[in-house]
């Protein structure tokens, strides 16, 4: 069944938590998350080069908090903060209540399933050969402290007239150890040939505590050690 399922998916609950974090009944709970959909295609297409890992979307009382993890929150800041700006001014013309905008930095995006099947994604557009594209990133991951990784791509690769799967490894990928940390990311590449569908499974290490925030409080600990050996190294 780990085979099958999507990692992130089989986790939730247990060392995961949701992407779209409130509660509703009946009615409301449908018009929502049409809502949450609408909110993350546009933030998607909107913010195509700013390397969006993903978007968390909170509802307190009447409100719409979006927490956009990104890799460049330079590109989505803007000039002055006027790109932000104007953002949060368009995500309030599709919502029904005021909205907070939050932006989290993705510290290490080499390790980030998503960023990792985007980056392949855009490589392939750009007319790279995908066995290159896989190698490269497989090993890049590896390096940055990836304990396995999988990356798959499927489609009319090299542009063969017959649609094919090929797919690298390294290291370990556990699916079903629920305990273990992977991460799973998807990515479609617009080719002159086709659809080129690539993903990605990255396995961290494992979780041994039973809770959902554990694996973004793991991030959040990550990205602030890199900080302070930043610090200290200059």
């Amino acid at each position: 069944m780990g085979q099958k399922v999507n990692p992130i998916g089989l986790r939730v609950g247990i060392n995961r938590t949701w992407e779209s974090r409130w509660f509703a009944k009946g009615e409301e709970y449908a018009e929502l998350l049409h809502e949450d959909l609408a909110i993350r295609k546009f933030l998607k297409d909107k913010l195509k080069n700013a390397s969006v890992s993903k978007i968390v979307i909170e509802r307190p009382h009447k409100k719409c908090r979006v927490t956009i993890h990104t890799a460049r929150p330079g590109v989505v800041i803007g000039k002055k903060g006027a790109d932000i700006e104007k953002l949060r001014r368009e995500l309030v013309a599709m919502t029904t209540g005021e909205v907070f905008l939050n932006l989290v930095e993705v510290r290490k995006p080499e390790t980030d399933a998503n960023l990792v099947a985007e980056s392949i994604a855009q490589q392939l557009e750009r007319r790279v050969a995908f066995r290159r594209a896989m190698k490269r990133s497989l090993q890049t991951t590896m390096r940055m402290g990836a304990l396995g990784c999988r990356i798959m791509c499927s489609g009319r690769l090299g542009g063969a007239e017959i649609a094919r799967t090929e797919q690298y490894h390294e290291g370990s990928i556990p699916l079903h150890t629920l305990r273990a940390d992977i991460d799973y990311g998807f990515a479609e590449a617009m080719t002159a040939m086709g659809i080129i569908g690539v993903k990605v499974w990255i396995y961290k290490g494992e979780i041994l505590e039973h809770d959902p925030m554990a694996s973004e409080r793991r991030l959040q600990e990550t990205g602030e050690q890199r900080a302070r050996s930043g610090r200290a190294a200059a």
